[in-house]
């Protein structure tokens, strides 16, 4: 298991372990793997996209960020929700942006997330974007919400379309990291038969954890 998750395999090229579950690579991004043993805190079931996103995007505004893309998908066959999130920095200027598949089960998560931020330099996507396609254009209502719901702006310099012509900016470098990682990933079987998160209007039991010390899953002969 990798880091006491139930993750089997995931292509690690060019990432550095820095701890236990936390990788980094040369160009700022930081990946990571968790499993949490509750029910998942999602504002939906996966089989309701625009409940889901609508509550995602409430989420990511109150924390002070927005919610850039959220789609349910598949990851190694289970159904997942795949987020970008841009989040301030807070201590300087700039954003951080998020991109993470959340695997939900009945009672219990696995996410794999990948973030990195901007550096000295920021704002030079937006200030191009917005100059190619006006202030008029620049701004749209949030795709699930109809709004704006607080938080940082939603606007079409997140926009996938933009990512080639900066190749650099760490939002491209999120988005392509994540697209590259997703098809490497593999789950124990175990973690797969778990019963799937039906909403959090119908939790369902817990599964039996063991011990921490033991990780996810207990090694074999251990």
């Amino acid at each position: 298991m990798i880091a006491k998750t139930p993750l089997t395999s995931l292509d690690l090229t060019g990432f550095t372990e820095r701890e236990p579950g936390v990788w980094t690579d040369a160009a700022g991004l930081v990946l990571s793997v968790h499993f949490f043993p509750l029910i998942p805190d999602l504002p939906a079931a996966l089989h309701e996209p625009q409940r889901l996103g609508a509550g995602l995007a409430q989420l990511a505004a109150g924390a002070g960020g927005g919610l850039i893309e959220a789609e349910p998908g598949t990851v190694d066959g289970v159904p997942a929700v795949r987020q970008l999130v841009k989040m301030p920095l807070g201590s300087r200027p700039g954003q951080a942006f998020l991109g993470s598949w959340t695997v939900p089960r009945a009672g219990s998560s696995t996410v794999v997330k990948v973030q990195a931020a901007e550096g000295a330099t920021t704002g030079m996507r937006e200030a191009s974007v917005m100059a190619q396609v006006g202030p008029a254009a620049y701004f749209r209502p949030h795709p699930y919400t109809g709004g704006q719901p607080g938080g940082l702006p939603y606007h079409v310099g997140d926009d996938e379309q933009w990512d080639a012509r900066f190749p650099d900016h760490p939002l491209t470098l999120v988005r392509a990291a994540l697209l590259r990682l997703t098809p490497t990933v593999t789950f124990d079987d175990r973690f797969k038969a778990l019963p799937p998160f039906d909403g959090p209007a119908a939790p369902q039991p817990l599964p039996h954890l063991p011990p921490p010390r033991r990780g996810w899953f207990r090694r074999k002969g251990a």
